[in-house]
């Protein structure tokens, strides 16, 4: 290395470069965050499905990497096309593998917060079978990308029906997942309201847990003894949802295993 690379300037300029590359890197990195945990994965979502730890992980080392890829090649006494063709080839690298952890967390994201006759589920887009895509309903968005939507199971047509389903659920095939078996939320509510228990025998459940109860309730501008409660299926952990008592609509979410 010769004087020039050893002189204070040298490695004031890297510094320079890594830094500026570090403040693109971190605008970038917050703006991919909007989008998934505003978008893909809003509470409680990015808690269940898993979303916050995998979109983390790639975009920290992402983060990391390009500015101190950035700090060993830049040099000012490289040839300006040199040096350019190299900045160039980081950045590409960079947003490659950017591009690949959204795509890495945008098919696992939730698409459906599904309720399955006496419990709810969350549907996430790798989980529904491509091929079966044509089946949903009329007026269904079957991988919506604006976050997860509500959606029920319909009654089983036969007996048969049922049995195949549950043979396929069995094989790996959740109920939730199949666009066959989708209808819009608004036709379960009596059958919601039906399956529903009180909060307060929740509160009775889980006594330690009720001003987290009161809380989540009082939140949303509700008290917490006229609501009721399902459990929720995740991809993580079992939650327990609470209901609007008169129309069913989702008032919160809890992280308590109500099965």
């Amino acid at each position: 290395m010769n004087m020039v690379e050893k002189s204070p300037a040298f490695w004031r300029d890297r510094l320079r470069a890594s830094v500026i590359h570090l403040a693109i890197s971190l605008a970038i990195a917050a703006l991919s965050a909007l989008l998934v945990f505003g978008v893909w994965y809003p509470y409680p979502y990015r808690e269940i499905s898993g979303g916050r730890e995998l979109f983390l992980l790639l975009v920290t080392v992402d983060v990391i990497l390009g500015p101190l890829i950035t700090l060993a090649v830049f040099n000012r006494t490289k040839p300006w096309t040199v040096l350019r063709r190299d900045l160039a080839f980081v950045a590409a690298v960079q947003l490659a593998a950017l591009g690949y952890g959204l795509w890495t967390v945008s098919v696992a994201r939730p698409v459906h917060l599904i309720f399955e006759f006496d419990r709810f589920s969350v549907v996430h887009a790798v989980d529904v079978p491509e091929e079966m895509l044509h089946l949903k309903p009329p007026g269904i968005e079957a991988l919506p990308w604006k976050g997860p939507t509500l959606l029920s199971l319909r009654d089983f047509k036969s007996n048969q029906e049922q049995a195949d389903a549950t043979l396929a659920a069995l094989a790996g095939l959740s109920l939730g997942a199949r666009p066959d078996l989708w209808q819009p939320y608004l036709l379960a509510v009596p059958s919601i309201l039906k399956a529903a228990k009180p909060v307060s025998g929740l509160k009775q459940r889980f006594p330690d847990q009720a001003q987290r109860i009161d809380a989540v309730a009082q939140a949303a501008g509700r008290d917490a003894q006229t609501l009721l409660f399902l459990p929720m299926n995740g991809r993580k952990s079992f939650w327990t949802v609470l209901l609007d008592p008169v129309t069913a609509d989702v008032v919160g979410f809890l992280p308590l295993d109500s099965f």
